[in-house]
């Protein structure tokens, strides 16, 4: 008789052990899954809702902002009106997956399975995390970063350090390299150059300043455009990279500063892209570890059914004319269309042989799987592998609102072969981040007059910035960056929709 995992409710150190290990035997052995050593913490309620405050990351430097996310957290949670996650889990070699204390031995075995084998093996795995993560150096950045907020906070103030980081952290969505260099991030490299700024590139920048033109000569001496943009490295998306560099004020502890936050912002970069196939792939994953320790007889049918409930939960998505619709669960449209996937590879019909020519009737669920979960992202994996019977499933279609047309709403794509395809055209779109994120650039510096910044934000049909959201962040630039910045909304035919001008604001001096 196999030996059940667990008796009721409640587990020790040892029972978790046992638990990792009988899921890493099904991980590895049953489904050919690649991971990360693991490593396992067990954390209380309010350790998860600090870890929730500072982005999911429990080794963060400190910010007045996650305390105060951390109070909003922590009030809802006292009232009931949220819950908190099952678990935690880090992109790190170690993976690291912390676990909450009041979970019963089900929902550890289920959290374990979830995270530290189907977050793992994706973290591992997946191209994206390949080309942009450092796994082995993150954890060893973190201390570093954690260490140098405080040390500046101790030479320069609180105050001036926040707000740096107030500023950094609002541009943080764009402080990011969207195509990937030639030179693979090193994070221990970068911990230990902290303080060295390199001296060919300060070299250029100070020859950059010294070449601004002054009196009335400036005319003449000036820089030519293509020159000088050269030497600013423009047009730059990476909006705090290009103040790392170039911003004439900042002290060398500002621009390490800056340096930080873009380096956090890079590593969550991947993750942005890979909700649906993260989440997917983790659900999937715990799925088939569950239910093949349900078969061994290592856990009952009472804790199985513990697991169904709570599985159940997470799949959830409500109908579209539910009130509680607020678009795709990620978890419920990742792991169908994983099981779609193992639909279409063991058992096809002719319509899938049609759609799916590569996969239909292959029959190694797992080989399919594994090479979807390594080289896909959610708009190529969407775009790819949803089929029409899910979007039948699903009840999926296609509405179209044009503010300029006089019809109203209409629906544009129905259940037939060219709506289906329209209807996973338009679903993959909505997650690509080329197409959903603001295309924002530096195009140029007036060195020769006021120093005035100029950005260009390219618009994508017609969505314009929300005008106090872009002057609140353009105020943090302008803030870094100390002289006025322009931001100029233009469409595809370079036509000046809107434009917005920002002043820094004067530095605080102490009494």
């Amino acid at each position: 008789m196999t030996e059940r995992l667990f008796e009721g409710a409640d587990w020790d150190f040892h029972t978790l052990q046992r638990i990792t290990d009988a899921c890493e035997e099904v991980a590895l052995k049953g489904l050919g899954l690649d991971v990360y050593p693991n490593q396992i913490e067990v954390i209380t309620a309010e350790q998860m809702l600090d870890a929730y405050s500072s982005v999911g990351m429990p080794l963060f430097y400190k910010h007045w902002s996650f305390g105060k996310h951390f109070a909003f957290h922590e009030a809802s949670y006292r009232k009931g009106l949220m819950g908190l996650a099952y678990e935690i889990v880090i992109n790190s070699s170690p993976c690291i997956s912390y676990l909450m204390e009041e979970n019963t031995a089900t929902m550890q075995t289920l959290v374990i399975a979830h995270a530290a084998f189907g977050h793992n093996h994706f973290f591992k795995n997946n191209y994206l995390f390949k080309q942009w993560t450092d796994a082995e150096g993150i954890l060893d950045y973190l201390d570093f970063a954690k260490n140098y907020v405080a040390t500046c906070e101790e030479r320069y103030g609180r105050v001036e350090v926040e707000r740096t980081l107030d500023a950094a952290h609002a541009l943080m969505s764009h402080g990011i390299d969207r195509y990937p260099g030639k030179k693979k991030l090193d994070l221990r490299a970068e911990e230990k150059r902290a303080g060295r700024r390199r001296q060919h590139e300060e070299e250029v920048f100070n020859d950059l300043w010294r070449t601004v033109p002054k009196g009335a000569a400036k005319s003449r001496s000036a820089l030519s455009i293509e020159r000088r943009r050269k030497l600013l490295g423009l047009p730059q998306e990476n909006l705090l990279y290009f103040l790392e560099k170039s911003a004439p004020r900042l002290a060398p502890w500002q621009r390490e500063l800056l340096r930080i936050v873009r380096h956090i912002a890079q590593y969550f970069y991947p993750q942005s892209q890979t909700k649906v196939m993260n989440e997917g792939t983790a659900t999937y994953v715990h799925y088939r570890i569950m239910t093949k320790l349900h078969e061994q007889g290592r856990i009952t049918d009472g804790n199985f059914l513990e697991f169904l409930g709570s599985h159940t939960n997470v799949v959830f998505q409500p109908e579209f004319d539910d009130p509680r619709f607020s678009g795709f669960n990620p978890y419920a449209l990742g792991f169908a269309v994983m099981q779609d996937i193992e639909r279409i590879v063991t058992s096809p019909e002719d319509e899938d042989r049609e759609w799916f020519p590569d996969i239909a009737g292959k029959g190694d669920v797992m080989g399919v799987l594994r090479d979807v979960w390594a080289n896909y992202r959610d708009e190529s994996f969407i775009g790819q592998f949803l089929s029409p019977k899910l979007m039948r499933h699903f009840r999926m279609f296609h509405l179209h609102d044009d503010p300029e047309e006089r019809a109203g709403i209409r629906v544009d794509a129905i259940h037939d072969e060219r709506g289906f395809r329209r209807v996973r055209r338009e679903l993959a779109r909505q997650h690509d981040v080329g197409f959903i994120d603001a295309n924002i650039e530096v195009i140029d510096v007036d060195l020769s007059g006021d120093r005035r910044l100029i950005l260009h934000h390219h618009v994508i049909k017609g969505s314009q910035l929300n005008e106090t959201d872009a002057k609140r962040v353009l105020q943090h630039l302008a803030d870094l960056w100390t002289y006025d910045v322009a931001l100029i909304e233009v469409d595809a035919n370079d036509k000046v929709l809107r434009e917005y001008i920002v002043s820094p604001r004067p530095i605080p001096v102490a009494a």
